[in-house]
């Protein structure tokens, strides 16, 4: 990792220098606009409204303009503003872990003691652990005053940007503030649906599975050097509900549904009884099983050679069909 900020963080007489490293990154695929007829680059100029002039980055300042007026900032109008200097993470308040609303945090970076002796560091990392408290900290990032939450992870001071108090918008919708009554059986069946969904968060039981998919749509057209049909190799998903259906379920209804659901998924996975034959004995799931598993092997197969034959296929019947219709026009006109 390359360190985007060094500085020091301050409480009291204690100072403490550090690097601030990124701690997330994006893990999208990166695209870029082209021109459907050739596939040239789209690219984006950037051009003076008065001259019609292309303008370098090093002749562009910043502008504030209330409607009337503009104001033009350049670049020693903004490095003289004081927190634009500013390279200390100050303390200025250390609260307990649960006061901090999570609406308000931002982007999180790691701290790494820049110090031949990181005792001070180790000191801050020990004290807020112990005393299970978060600081409340300002500092100055990319021209920007910030509040911040320092705390730790892992042996590791992490810094948090936290959005200003106005940053924040209220939530005001009427339907919430109507008075709704909720019968104590509508709870209970919720409650029971919560409970079926309990467990402990692991993240790396989640995966972006669009992401996933359009690295595998993109792997296939750079192997077939050619178009591809995304139904052929991802086969489609299946529909949750049944389209058209406009109608509001009664509430309780759904609760049990959802909870029934649940039940018949947990049975499903333990129950290991078969009958002869090795059928399974529990109303036809063995069948069930047999048919998805059939489809998902199909749904597999297009991902390779069958998908490549499928593509092709249609590829080429839509371009018969696109020919006749074409030469169809054509005689039409002529």
């Amino acid at each position: 990792m390359r360190s985007i900020w060094t500085g020091s963080v301050a409480f009291g007489l204690v100072n403490v220098p550090v690097k601030a490293y990124a701690a997330t990154q994006d893990h999208d695929v990166s695209l870029h606009q082209v021109h459907d007829a050739d596939g040239g680059r789209i690219r984006y100029q950037r051009r003076c409204e008065v001259c019609g002039k292309k303008v370098d980055y090093e002749h562009i300042d910043k502008a504030y303009d209330d409607g009337d007026r503009t104001v033009v900032l350049t670049d020693a109008d903004m490095a003289s503003l004081p927190a634009e200097k500013s390279r200390e993470i100050e303390v200025v308040q250390f609260v307990p872990n649960d006061q901090i609303d999570p609406i308000m945090l931002e982007r999180s970076y790691y701290l790494e003691p820049d110090s031949k002796s990181p005792k001070a560091y180790k000191l801050l990392v020990q004290t807020l652990q112990n005393t299970e408290l978060t600081a409340v900290v300002k500092f100055a990032l990319r021209q920007k005053t910030r509040l911040g939450a320092l705390r730790v992870r892992d042996d590791v001071l992490v810094l948090q940007g936290i959005l200003w108090n106005d940053e924040v918008r209220e939530a005001q919708f009427a339907e919430v503030s109507e008075k709704t009554r909720i019968s104590p059986q509508e709870l209970k069946m919720s409650s029971a649906l919560v409970d079926q969904f309990r467990a402990d968060f692991n993240p790396g039981d989640f995966e972006d599975e669009y992401q996933a998919e359009l690295r595998t749509l993109i792997d296939e057209k750079l192997r077939q050097g050619d178009s591809l049909d995304t139904a052929a190799t991802f086969g489609g998903h299946e529909e949750t509900a049944e389209a058209g259906d406009n109608n509001v379920i009664d509430l309780m209804e759904a609760l049990r549904r959802s909870i029934d659901k649940k039940r018949m998924g947990s049975a499903a996975d333990d129950s290991s009884v078969k009958e002869p034959g090795g059928r399974e004995n529990a109303d036809g799931e063995g069948s069930a099983k047999k048919d998805t598993a059939t489809k998902r092997t199909a749904k597999k197969g297009e991902t390779g050679a069958g998908a490549t034959a499928a593509a092709a296929s249609r590829t080429s019947t839509r371009k018969t069909a696109k020919t006749s219709g074409s030469s169809a026009g054509l005689n039409r006109g002529a």
